[in-house]
């Protein structure tokens, strides 16, 4: 099998001891690619530090987290993806969190800021990932309203009909994580969406099996086998068809 983790944190300090040993434990695994997202200004030079560490195997997606309410930062961080384009893969994470933001004002802030990242990857013509904790209603409607298409909503927690609203209308991709083997949202998830605008991820180092273990890629099996599993589908059929996904939506270029 051939697997692509559509997203993960990679890069982060969970991972600083063994990175290298992880990642070789992934490609073992069958995981020939990672896409490891940013979620601020100082986690930004430490992707791009490991994706040019492990070019053709971690790829660079540079976001923020919706829930940062800092404009210099921001604005810092909407100027290094624009200087580093050709190094990317996708802007991302970005999006809504309703989860840790409850006020009126500040979510319409982060629709606001939402609106403006969307604005840049159809500028720049780069895949959007997007986060939609406890919002992802809002994100669709926001997403569709903007008519943008380029469109991976990860670890998606809304309603299944919005998902669906969202492969109708936008040909959005949704990626299925690790805690599909736990969680019945994630498995309801993966039954509905057609394969054909499907991705696995792990979300590492969280969202794994056992929410108490950190999480890594090497675990991406675990969501290909529930998938198959969930939808009465060969193993095989899934990994490839996810892994083609994920190649032609990125435009990866893996290494040999």
């Amino acid at each position: 099998m051939r697997l692509v983790d559509a997203h993960c944190h990679i890069h982060e300090e969970e991972f600083d001891a063994d990175r290298e040993a992880v990642i070789e434990r992934a490609r073992r695994a069958g995981v020939v690619a990672m896409l490891t997202s940013s979620l601020n200004a100082s986690e930004a030079q430490k992707a791009l530090e490991v994706a040019r560490a492990f070019r053709g195997t971690v790829f660079l997606c540079l976001g923020m987290d919706p829930t940062v309410d800092d404009e210099c930062e921001i604005s810092a961080v909407m100027g290094l993806v624009e200087r580093l384009k050709q190094e990317l893969v996708a802007i991302g994470e970005v999006g809504l969190d309703f989860y840790w933001v409850r006020s009126g004002e500040a979510r319409d802030k982060q629709v606001e800021r939402f609106r403006a990242w969307i604005r840049l990857a159809g500028e720049l013509g780069l895949p959007l990932v997007v986060h939609s904790r406890s919002a992802g209603k809002y994100a669709i409607q926001v997403l569709l309203h903007e008519g943008y298409d380029k469109v991976l909503m990860h670890a998606f927690d809304g309603r299944v009909g919005w998902a669906l609203k969202g492969v109708r209308e936008g040909g959005f991709y949704f990626s299925i994580p690790t805690s599909v083997v736990r969680s019945q949202q994630k498995r309801k998830l993966a039954k509905a969406v057609p394969l054909e605008n499907l991705m696995v991820e792990t979300d590492s180092p969280v969202l794994g099996p056992d929410p108490r273990a950190r999480n890594e890629p090497a675990n991406l099996p675990l969501a290909v086998e529930a998938v198959a599993a969930i939808k009465g589908l060969p193993v095989e059929e899934v990994a490839e068809v996810t892994y083609q996904n994920a190649v032609r939506f990125f435009g990866l270029k893996l290494s040999p």
